[in-house]
């Protein structure tokens, strides 16, 4: 009987200690769920806006001199001197080398002395035509003496405008002694040297570059070229140019577009005029360009990053009243700073999802954590 009372206590003891567990571990389990619970997936949203826009595209370009001449001397000799700064800026005008000038001076006081001669014998020839017509009419030279006096005039007055025409030629060739810039620029190293022989037209003297204003050179797709004629008839183009170190911006006109496609690329080429007034650009250095092909007007826009696919189609996340995530299958367009036109399917004010789309799913509710 006594034994039977142990183990009785043994069981209830048994169960007692077995239904303490049970309840700690359910109020665990419990308390995991309902940690778990989560008010809501975190997403980021923004607004579909309805606006005008202008696409752009994006480019390399490269600068390019507005005129470029690698400047030679005129005239034959002997270089002097330089007289300019290798990279400086130079006018119009200024001098960049001089050639030894005292063989054209030479020349040139020959010819002077040469033009004075003819002067002299015209004004000769000139006063015996005029004696000579005096006494022609009494009859004491013959007409053709006097025929003779006058075509002396004639020649001694050619002789003249030759040796004028000598003259001038000399002094030209003494003014080439100088060899001058043609337009403002900047030089670049000289290629010759004083005590350096060079020739007429022939011989480099050092580069020179026009750099303001500046070109920038670019290519587009032959697709865009339609939309680009259609807004140059609008009014002048405006192209921005940003040099890839830089973040400002430098603004121009669009001024050349070549007559013809490339046919192995697919692109057309076309050139942008800055006036490069502080001369920021230099040629030859690559910068991003960018120029608007479209303009248009009250269009509907989103975040690119609120844009995705998959294979049916293009879609986005639409946030509705209950704060729920709708799938929401548009019709894209073509995008630009950031932002990509939605052709169908949203109205404006819509939000959208833009960051934290991978966690949903077609209903679920979420918490905005913030807009973008």
């Amino acid at each position: 009987m006594c034994s039977r009372k142990i183990l009785w206590a043994a069981v209830a003891l048994c169960a007692a200690v077995f239904a303490a567990h049970q309840f700690s571990g359910g109020s665990t389990t419990a308390a995991a769920a309902a940690n778990a619970r989560i008010p809501g997936v975190p997403v980021r949203v923004a607004s579909a806006t309805r606006g005008d826009i202008d696409i752009a595209l994006k480019v390399v370009a490269h600068t390019e001199a507005w005129s470029s001449v690698m400047v030679r001397a005129r005239v034959s000799g002997q270089i002097d001197s330089l007289a300019f700064i290798p990279g400086a800026r130079i006018r119009k005008g200024d001098v960049l080398a001089q050639i030894d000038a005292r063989p054209f001076r030479a020349q040139l006081d020959q010819t002077r002395g040469n033009l004075a001669s003819a002067r002299a014998q015209l004004g000769k020839a000139e006063t015996d035509l005029q004696r000579y017509s005096a006494v022609l009419a009494r009859g004491f030279v013959s007409k053709a003496d006097y025929d003779s006096y006058k075509a002396n005039v004639d020649l001694a007055r050619a002789s003249v405008q030759t040796q004028q025409a000598a003259f001038e030629l000399g002094q030209l060739q003494l003014d080439y002694t100088r060899v001058v810039a043609p337009f403002d620029g900047v030089v670049g190293a000289p290629l010759v040297f004083p005590g350096a022989q060079v020739a007429a037209s022939a011989t480099d003297v050092v580069s020179l570059n026009e750099i303001k204003p500046i070109h920038i050179v670019f290519h587009i797709p032959e697709s865009s070229l339609g939309a680009l004629l259609e807004l140059r008839m609008r009014g002048p183009v405006q192209i921005t140019a940003r040099l890839p170190d830089s973040h400002a911006s430098l603004l121009g006109t669009l001024d050349f577009i070549d007559n013809s496609v490339d046919r192995s690329t697919g692109t057309i080429a076309l050139k942008g005029r800055f006036d490069n007034d502080d001369a920021a650009l230099v040629p030859g250095q690559f910068v991003e360009a960018r120029i608007p092909t479209q303009h248009l007007k009250d269009a509907i826009s989103v975040p690119v990053e609120a844009l995705q696919t998959s294979d049916k189609g293009a879609f986005v996340f639409v946030i509705d009243a209950e704060g729920k995530a709708r799938q929401r299958f548009v019709e894209s367009g073509p995008s630009a700073d950031g932002r990509i036109v939605i052709i169908k399917g949203l109205v404006a004010d819509e939000h959208v999802v833009t960051d934290g789309q991978l966690s949903l799913t077609e209903g679920v509710v979420v918490r905005i954590a913030g807009s973008g």
